[in-house]
């Protein structure tokens, strides 16, 4: 595993303009802990989409394509989040095991080392 230092930073960035863009835009009174939780998520599939080089060309390659995946429903999920009136435990619960989902997948792409 090689991390490539300037495409994580580019990477961080960029989910944390998402985070401050949910954050703004949120009507909800828990706006913080969605900003917090997005932040998180998104930039940990982003670093793994585009900020981390395996070993195996076929690793890189089906980790950046779940990490895509996860990105994106992530994205869509906090966005429905921004736009109604959610609990905290609902919140944590919905992206916790959708989290915990994608850490598995990457872990059996890295451990198959295909």
């Amino acid at each position: 595993m090689k991390i490539n230092f300037l495409t994580t930073i580019i990477a961080i960035a960029i989910s944390s303009l998402i985070a401050y863009g949910f954050y703004s835009f949120s009507g909800s009174e828990n706006k913080i802990i969605l900003s917090i939780g997005s932040f998180l998520f998104l930039s940990i599939a982003l670093i793994n989409m585009i900020g981390i080089n395996f070993s195996q060309p076929r690793t890189t390659t089906n980790i950046r394509v779940v990490s895509g995946v996860f990105f994106g429903v992530s994205f869509f999920l906090n966005l429905l989040f921004s736009g109604f009136n959610f609990s905290i435990p609902t919140y944590v619960i919905i992206n916790g095991i959708i989290f915990l989902l994608f850490m598995l997948i990457i872990y059996g792409i890295n451990r198959a080392k295909q």
